[in-house]
């Protein structure tokens, strides 16, 4: 099997696994940002356990989300280069920080469900949790504007599938700058970055279906769109005029 159409499975299996992921921390009653210390300790004091299960799936989820980066930088990084671009590569970067950020995050929730019901210190890691649950929206952005711009400007992805990708960086920027409030008000300011993650889910799942379908040979195989038109015009300037044959 083609190399991108792995990585193209790979976008598709992340998104799977995360929704799964939410499917069993929200029913069990996972504190919001902003949560009160009291709600936290009494979460992770009587349902430790499935923080713990949902925790299993992280690293496979790790390893898909870079494995769909990979793929994509793969597919559009010849086109870019021609151009003098680099977005894929943005988006990369946006992806990589995303895996790191939240590694931190599920560090603190493992450290929280092996904390006591009365431990002093769970308002801090708590406190630590939403700021950096809050803030990785910044990650999200990157990889959501470098690979929808990059998808767009070689024709890979149609125009509809990047102004999906640049709303819910926008949704997620808005949230990430917002932080403070966030944190400190529960409530409709929650929506924002809630509706941007939704958004950027079927982004990459649908990224993945791009992938998965694409001809796995050259970009010369891309759909067209802004390569075309360079390409086109490499073309004119490389041949030879008839006057000169």
């Amino acid at each position: 099997m083609a190399f991108t159409r792995i990585c193209g499975l790979a976008a598709i299996g992340f998104a799977v696994l995360l929704l799964s992921n939410g499917a069993i921390l929200a029913p069990a009653g996972m504190p919001v940002v902003g949560a009160e210390p009291a709600e936290v300790r009494a979460f992770f004091s009587a349902k430790g356990g499935i923080v713990e299960l949902a925790s299993v799936s992280l690293p496979m989820i790790w390893v898909l989300l870079t494995l769909f980066g990979a793929g994509a930088v793969v597919t559009l990084r010849r086109s870019e280069r021609d151009r003098g671009e680099a977005w894929s590569l943005v988006g990369f970067a946006g992806l990589v920080l995303q895996n790191a950020t939240f590694a931190v995050i599920a560090a603190i929730r493992l450290a929280l469900a092996a904390t006591t019901t009365h431990d002093p210190g769970t308002a801090v890691l708590w406190a630590m949790h939403d700021a950096l649950f809050t803030l990785n929206g910044t990650s999200l952005v990157l990889a959501l504007v470098g690979l929808s711009i990059a998808g767009r400007r070689c024709g890979l992805i149609r125009p509809w599938h990047a102004r999906l990708g640049l709303l819910a960086a926008a949704l997620l920027a808005t949230s990430a700058t917002l932080t403070p409030l966030v944190i400190d008000h529960t409530g409709p300011l929650g929506l924002i970055a809630l509706t941007g993650w939704l958004m950027w889910v079927a982004w990459i799942a649908t990224y993945g279906l791009v992938l998965i379908r694409r001809p796995p040979a050259g970009n010369r195989h891309l759909p067209a769109g802004d390569v075309r038109e360079g390409h086109a015009a490499a073309e004119v300037s490389a041949t030879p005029h008839e006057g000169a044959r």
